[in-house]
């Protein structure tokens, strides 16, 4: 309950202690109201102090901004960083198939491959990009890709589990370059011998069962160290 300290009279209420002081004792109410607002807000920060609390706050954002970014952001190179050469015990599986011809031929000509799918031979002046296609893409384009250093992974789409799919994407997302770029298409075969057939220039091996370790063993063994401009 408010009181007076002029006169000692106690009021029901801030109002009517107001209204008490304009006419008792013609007091700037506004100043006393100030007064009155600062301790009934003792509790709240000051402006100056407000400032400083929110500089920090804005300070730290930026450092967890460039932390994200920075680091987590390069999670996914991290994660399938390559090692100079695969595993031996992996990379001894892998079959080497000589390829007969380097020729380019027309887009859309009809080469017959000895071997599907193809790991070298005749192909297409165009090449298939980096990344983890739906839907088949044309062998001859794949084989140039192949001569490039590429590392074409074929997958059984019945087969494909959401795991596999998503280290297929952590590699295709980061080997980019058209010399050393990777990917992955579906076998476009109707009943293919294997649920996964990684390829390289002349290079071949099949995975009955999605294995990460056999697929990082390959790429780093053979991604960019095609026949027609090495850089690895």
């Amino acid at each position: 309950m408010p009181s007076c300290d002029k006169c000692d009279a106690s009021f029901e209420s801030e109002e009517d202690y107001r209204l008490h002081l304009r006419k008792a004792h013609g007091e700037d109410v506004g100043s006393i109201e100030r007064s009155s607002q600062g301790s009934l807000l003792g509790g709240r920060i000051p402006g100056s102090t407000r400032s400083l609390a929110f500089g920090v706050v804005f300070l730290l954002s930026v450092v967890v901004t460039i932390y994200v970014t920075m680091f987590m952001g390069q999670g996914g190179a991290n994660q399938v960083a390559l090692p100079e050469h695969g595993n031996d015990t992996i990379v001894s599986q892998v079959q080497t198939e000589q390829a007969t011809s380097i020729e380019h031929v027309p887009e859309g000509t009809d080469v017959n491959y000895s071997t599907l799918p193809p790991t070298g031979g005749r192909h297409y002046s165009s090449t298939v990009s980096a990344g983890v296609y739906s839907d088949p893409q044309p062998y001859g384009a794949l084989v140039h890709s192949l001569e490039h250093g590429a590392v074409v992974v074929y997958y059984d789409p019945d087969q494909l589990s959401a795991d596999a799919r998503e280290n297929l994407e952590s590699y295709a997302n980061v080997y980019q370059d058209p010399w050393q770029s990777f990917i992955a298409v579906p076998n476009p075969q109707a009943d293919p011998d294997a649920a996964y057939v990684l390829t390289a220039w002349e290079k071949r091996l099949t995975m009955d069962e999605y294995d990460p370790a056999t697929v990082r063993a390959f790429t780093a063994e053979f991604l960019g160290r095609g026949p027609e401009n090495p850089v690895r």
